[in-house]
């Protein structure tokens, strides 16, 4: 017999292709175009006239789980991606574990060449997302990775996250690597004005829904951004080397895409650290 949770997920399933397309209906009207943060097939991030799934059906397949919820105590839905999804930029480093903790506050250090920069990170905000970063953090899944992309107009980022962006130089495929698995979208803004201010860690998505990876960006200036990207964390140090090397510019290299460039001043992540949650 179908069980209760597959009903409820099938259901989910129904309301979310309705409300993707009517979102997708409303799009081709608005014809908006937006700067993107985002490069590549795998984690391009399509700011404007695309198809979201709706706050209200956050527990259903939003990456939580609401029916195995108890406490402080919560079920992630790790999508792992089929054969056809995988590319010679995917890093597997396994699975965290389905069910995480809800509560508590993390410190995420992200190392760099340049010196460390800090987020606070609520697990009641982002559960299964900070999971994910300390699944990947104990993996040393960003270790050694550059910041591929900065975008200095319309919106002000730095993009970093992709285990491929490694070693000297550049190469097409910077900003199209991730982990073996994606992720429903947590802790959207949708009622912050602006949704993306200066200070937020956000994550990068492909532009449809439950596609977060690894990759995030660093808001080091209020951003017009759709509110469609999770909230991760906000930073409380190390902001001033993130202005630096907006100051420095970028090589615009994605000018005819979504957007600036690599930056010129080279960011490379040493080693991101997760800590024990707090609180």
């Amino acid at each position: 017999m179908t069980s209760t949770r597959e009903r409820q997920r099938a259901a989910a399933r129904a309301r979310l292709e309705k409300e993707m397309a009517e979102r997708a209906a409303r799009a081709r009207k608005r014809r908006q175009t937006q700067a993107v943060v985002g490069a590549g097939v795998v984690l391009l991030l399509v700011v404007a006239g695309t198809a979201w799934l709706a706050s209200s059906l956050i527990g259903d397949d939003s990456g939580t789980d609401n029916t195995a919820e108890g406490g402080g105590q919560v079920q992630c839905d790790w999508i792992e991606l089929a054969d056809g999804e995988r590319s010679p930029t995917t890093k597997d480093v396994g699975l965290p574990q389905a069910e995480q903790s809800r509560t508590g506050v993390q410190t995420m250090t992200i190392t760099t060449n340049l010196g460390p920069i800090t987020a606070r990170i609520d697990r009641s905000a982002v559960p299964c997302t900070a999971a994910s970063f300390t699944h990947l953090a104990e993996q040393n899944f960003f270790d050694n990775t550059k910041c591929h992309r900065l975008v200095t107009e319309g919106i002000k980022v730095l993009q970093c996250g992709d285990p491929s962006a490694t070693g000297d130089g550049w190469r097409e495929s910077d900003g199209t690597g991730g982990p073996s698995y994606r992720m429903a979208e947590e802790n959207l803004p949708t009622e912050m004005r602006p949704p993306y201010p200066e200070g937020v860690i956000a994550m990068a998505n492909s532009g449809q829904p439950a596609s977060s990876g690894s990759q995030f960006f660093i808001v080091y200036g209020d951003s017009p951004l759709d509110p469609n990207y999770t909230v991760l964390g906000t930073v409380t140090g190390g902001m001033d080397i993130v202005k630096d090397v907006a100051a420095a510019g970028d090589d615009g290299a994605f000018a005819q895409q979504a957007g600036g460039g690599h930056p010129k001043k080279e960011v490379v992540i040493t080693d991101l650290t997760m800590s024990e949650a707090t609180g």
